[in-house]
């Protein structure tokens, strides 16, 4: 299994597999054709559904702005659902191609090549192996991690934490409108500033963190720069949950980016064993992944044995399974954003129940990753981030598509 670097990505939303993922491979196809004077770039599946909302277009033109971008909407056989054809042009004959994927937070995987960008790490490649692992040699989940990782990994992650903080701080002073049509008004600052009557610790708590989703998932839907945790369309989660750790609650930046640690470990292994990408599996592989990733993590930072963190993280998986991924208009606002804060409050949730109940517990964790990849590739087409089904459909025939 690879780094838990591989989850953490920061760039620009407003989705990882629609903006960050097609950026870095034009970004790579450019870079193998210094002396090309033109390309054509064919996007399939949910990138060519959603394309323009997602800022497909716009990301691969920032880095090849003399690119013919054409949607290839029409149904085939796809080895992946969000498949790109790259073709670099000379005096108008073609001198290479490449079919690339993006396969999820911001990663690209190119066609009958072996990536180079991402080293094997960990032997293991499920849960269960890992915390036999950490029994066997007396580890705790987070001195695992160090032992596979190195220290290096820490300077990492504090890059990361530094940009969730900036996320959300930015997100929170802004106002106005977001882009792309819907007329939805940015609501983290009134979130932060309202208080209501007679609120009390628990109310709060939610509304805080709360604005803190808002923040970070607004900035995403206004394409600015966010981090993949595991996905754009999902990276409100851990910052929300974090970030109210470390301000509302006092801990430590140190405590904090252990945790960040813990909750990668645990995506990376829905990442090998399943899928981060809404196109593939639904949003239950994006919010549901980050809401086991923040609940593990969250875990980990109380000190919680591995059976505990373990509990955390499936409770919050299994409650997010059959998540469908149908953003209105294609765009990453509508549900996606309440999506981030509902999720951040449930990942709360799943903590306190495996303080209680983690020795009644009847399934693993590697047995919910498996349930969501079954269920994500049961799903219809429609149901995986292509704005045909679900609220994307109801709304568009409630409105006109308007």
């Amino acid at each position: 299994m690879k780094s838990i670097r591989s989850v953490y990505k920061i760039g620009n939303g407003p989705s990882s597999s629609h903006t960050v993922g097609p950026y870095n491979a034009a970004k790579l196809f450019r870079k193998r054709y210094p002396d090309a004077d033109g390309f054509s770039v064919t996007l399939y599946g949910s990138l060519a559904y959603t394309g323009e909302g997602h800022g497909t277009g716009k990301a691969i033109r920032n880095v090849l702005p003399e690119a013919e971008i054409l949607f290839r909407m029409e149904s085939e056989d796809l080895p992946h659902p969000n498949t790109m054809d790259f073709r670099a042009l000379k005096d108008g004959s073609v001198i290479g191609s490449a079919r690339i994927f993006s396969i999820g937070g911001g990663s690209i995987r190119i066609e009958g090549e072996v990536s180079d960008d991402e080293r094997e790490v960990y032997p293991q490649t499920n849960f269960t192996d890992m915390l036999e692992k950490c029994r066997a040699d007396g580890l705790r989940l987070i001195d695992f991690i160090y032992r596979m990782e190195g220290d290096s990994l820490k300077t990492y992650l504090r890059e990361i934490w530094e940009a969730m903080q900036r996320s959300v701080q930015n997100g929170l002073a802004a106002t106005g409108i977001l882009p792309g049509g819907l007329g939805v008004s940015r609501k983290a600052k009134l979130l932060y500033e309202k208080r209501c009557y007679n609120e009390d610790a628990i109310i709060t708590q939610n509304r805080l963190m709360s604005a803190y989703a808002f923040a970070v998932s607004e900035e995403n839907a206004s394409e600015r720069v966010v981090v993949t945790a595991p996905t754009c369309g999902s990276c409100g989660v851990i910052p929300a949950v974090m970030y109210y750790l470390s301000r509302d609650r006092g801990i430590p930046d140190e405590e904090i980016i252990d945790a960040l640690a813990v909750a990668g470990l645990i995506g990376n292994v829905i990442r090998t064993n399943a899928s981060i990408s809404g196109a593939e599996c639904g949003c239950q592989a994006e919010i549901g992944s980050a809401c086991s990733m923040a609940a593990g993590g969250y875990a980990s930072l109380l000190h919680m044995n591995l059976e505990q963190i373990e509990y955390a993280a499936e409770v919050a998986m299994e409650h997010n399974l059959g998540l469908t991924c149908d953003p209105v208009k294609g765009l990453v606002q509508i549900p996606c954003i309440e999506r981030n804060s509902v999720a951040a409050m449930r990942a709360f949730s799943c903590v306190n129940l495996a303080h209680f109940l983690t020795e009644t517990r009847k399934v693993s964790f590697d047995e919910v990753v498996a349930t969501m990849y079954q269920t994500g590739k049961d799903m219809s087409e429609k149901y995986r981030e292509t704005s045909h089904g679900g609220l994307a459909a109801m709304y568009d025939q409630k409105h006109g598509g308007n």
